[in-house]
């Protein structure tokens, strides 16, 4: 900036930096005051599949929404395949996925989730200490699948087994109300497992298996308010 013969800025030049601060300043007040507005109501979309939505989700909307009663819910039920679409496509906020995942998106680890033998009670093998590989293609099989970027498939593919598949659906409910009855077996999230009313036995396979869940977003600094508040609530997710 050029300087007068004494070393002073022109009063214009003064003016118009003292006026280009008070615009920003007033823009970020009008930010935060949208902000502000913003966490008084509002929706927050997320994609989500059954286990999630069953047994995490509930508490950490419940906490959630002590501290912001305004802020209201649009879940939207899918499989991995669907969420990860609605998640590009920007119809939800963020979704439950399992990882890995599209590398465009961005990704917060939440847990890794067994993955589980699922027997009658009465079946042969109900006190093993852990199921072998072979057996899977001795039985019924019951397959909890739909869509692309299922795990069961892959830990077929990873054995080289092909299991006798009698049932396939995306129902989990379904699928242990199956089993209870004697018609096969399965291999289910641990996270389903939880709070069933089904007289089940759930065995480790020889060689573990697992998910790894996580929440996935186009880009976290895109958020909402509501949005990005809601992210320091998943620790309330029920174990």
């Amino acid at each position: 900036m050029a300087l007068n013969n004494r070393g002073w800025r022109p009063i214009e030049q003064v003016n118009d930096r003292w006026k280009k601060n008070i615009c920003n300043e007033h823009e970020i007040l009008l930010t935060q005051i949208k902000e502000l507005q913003g966490m008084q109501s509002g929706t927050i979309r997320i994609g989500t599949f059954s286990s999630v939505a069953t047994h995490w989700l509930p508490n950490i909307i419940k906490i959630f929404k002590k501290d912001y009663p305004h802020i209201d819910f649009e879940l939207l039920l899918g499989d991995y395949t669907e969420i990860e679409g609605w998640i590009t496509e920007g119809r939800v906020d963020f979704g439950f996925l399992r990882l890995s995942t599209a590398t465009e998106l961005e990704t917060i680890f939440l847990v890794q989730d067994r993955l589980l033998v699922v027997l009658p009670e009465d079946h042969a093998f109900a006190h093993c200490e852990r199921f072998p590989i072979s057996e899977l293609c001795k039985n019924p099989f019951m397959l909890l699948e739909k869509g692309a970027k299922a795990e069961i498939s892959e830990i077929f593919g990873q054995h080289q087994t092909s299991p006798i598949i009698h049932f396939t659906t995306w129902d989990d409910y379904a699928i242990m109300s199956m089993i209870e009855n004697g018609l096969g077996i399965s291999i289910l999230p641990e996270l389903i497992l939880q709070r069933i009313p089904y007289n089940l036995i759930a065995k480790e396979l020889e060689v573990p298996a697992f998910r790894n869940i996580g929440l996935a977003m186009r880009n976290q600094q895109s958020l909402s308010i509501a949005a990005k508040s809601f992210l320091h609530y998943l620790a309330y997710r029920k174990k």
